[in-house]
């Protein structure tokens, strides 16, 4: 075992492929995991079509964030009690380990790098892990399931229970219901939140928002839509709104949908100005905008708990499996959107 697959990305030129590359070598408190399963998300079409860079120069990466698989073999100098065999899902960051975030668990830091995008993810057959990232998973969680837990989920997870701390009977709306609304949907309502609104243009995606535990879906181009958020929510306007498209426009009508004292979340990413359209109404309501990125390593191993457990099922999740070579395939099938993917899954 000398050389494996792995889908390459040369930063400069946007080139993509699958190709033979060496397996790499565990150092000092890193392991070797055999990629059993890696998610395909937006921000690794996003790193292809150079929308989305790197935050560490790097000149060729192999992508992939979202990774579950077993220990293979083991680096010198582990601290932890790791033996080979063991599932583990992967954390998609990884903390410098050093400053009083880390220390205290709280991600990211100002030096937190992300696999798969500041250095080699898991769309290989082999990838490596720094025992700090790793979380065990247990036998009755399948791989691909685990793989998405880090950021298709953890992500939108944080934002709900944490940026946003909705509370029980709060009345919430979620814009954009793809890979990360979805599962934002389905928090929401794991967290008591009621009623649950989702806004989305595609007719097909807000199917999906109401199978996924939104009471109500609307169409944010609709004449009607402000009036219907006012009767679902008996006049008050919605508790906490979140941005889950990444969209200007989006942010603008989340903002006028807010309660007195409600929040704006903004947890899809977008180099664009924000615009509050009336504010002088937005200060009048006391309403906050609270920026959102990723999750921390506890969030990823709550949200393991509670699937092992059956409280969170995300078997409808996973739209589809195609194997490591079928990589650019499947970056094919998730930027056009064909299937309507949630989550497509790489098999080594």
């Amino acid at each position: 075992m000398n050389t494996m697959l792995a889908g390459r990305l040369h930063v400069p030129s946007g080139r993509f492929r699958v190709e033979e590359v060496p397996v790499p070598v565990p150092g000092p408190g890193e392991v070797l995991i055999e990629v059993k399963a890696a998610g395909v998300c937006l921000s690794d079409v996003h790193l292809i079509d150079g929308s989305l860079k790197p935050f560490v120069p790097v000149e060729e990466i192999t992508l992939g964030h979202e990774v579950a698989g077993v220990i293979h073999s083991l680096g010198p100098d582990l601290r932890g009690d790791w033996t080979t065999g063991t599932r583990v899902a992967l954390q998609a960051g990884q903390s410098c380990g050093e400053c009083a975030n880390c220390r205290r668990r709280r991600a990211p830091c100002l030096l937190a790098r992300t696999r798969g995008v500041d250095y080699d993810g898991g769309w290989a057959q082999y990838a490596i892990a720094r025992e700090d990232t790793l979380a065990p998973i247990p036998d009755n969680l399948p791989f691909d399931q685990a793989a998405i837990i880090p950021d298709a989920v953890s992500t939108p997870y944080a934002a709900v229970v944490g940026t946003g701390d909705v509370r029980p009977a709060q009345a919430v709306g979620i814009w954009g219901a793809g890979g990360l609304g979805a599962h934002g949907i389905q928090l929401a309502r794991l967290a008591g939140a009621a009623p649950i609104i989702a806004v989305d243009p595609l007719p097909g995606a807000r199917e999906r928002a109401l199978a996924f535990g939104a009471d109500l879906a609307l169409d944010p181009a609709d004449p009607g839509f402000a009036a219907a958020v006012l009767e679902a929510t008996e006049g008050r306007g919605l508790d906490v709104a979140f941005d889950f498209a990444g969209v200007p426009a989006v942010r603008e009508q989340a903002a006028t949908a807010l309660c007195r004292g409600g929040s704006l979340v903004l947890a899809g990413l977008t180099p664009q100005p924000l615009t509050v359209t009336d504010g002088t109404r937005f200060s009048w309501n006391r309403n906050q905008i609270r920026g959102h990125y990723g999750s921390s390593p506890e969030h990823v191993e709550q949200l393991i708990r509670l699937a092992a457990a059956g409280r969170l099922d995300l078997t409808p999740s996973i739209t589809g499996h195609l194997p490591l070579a079928e990589a650019e395939e499947a970056v094919h099938r998730l930027e056009n959107k064909i299937g309507d993917p949630i989550r497509l899954v790489l098999t080594p």
